[in-house]
């Protein structure tokens, strides 16, 4: 369940920088 919630947390940290970085995507 920890690797798990690691993958989880990574992917979302991806996202947020991915937002923040191309906005105009969202």
């Amino acid at each position: 369940m920890t690797i798990v919630a690691a993958v989880l947390a990574i992917l979302l940290l991806g996202y947020l920088v991915v937002a923040l970085i191309k906005p105009e995507k969202f």
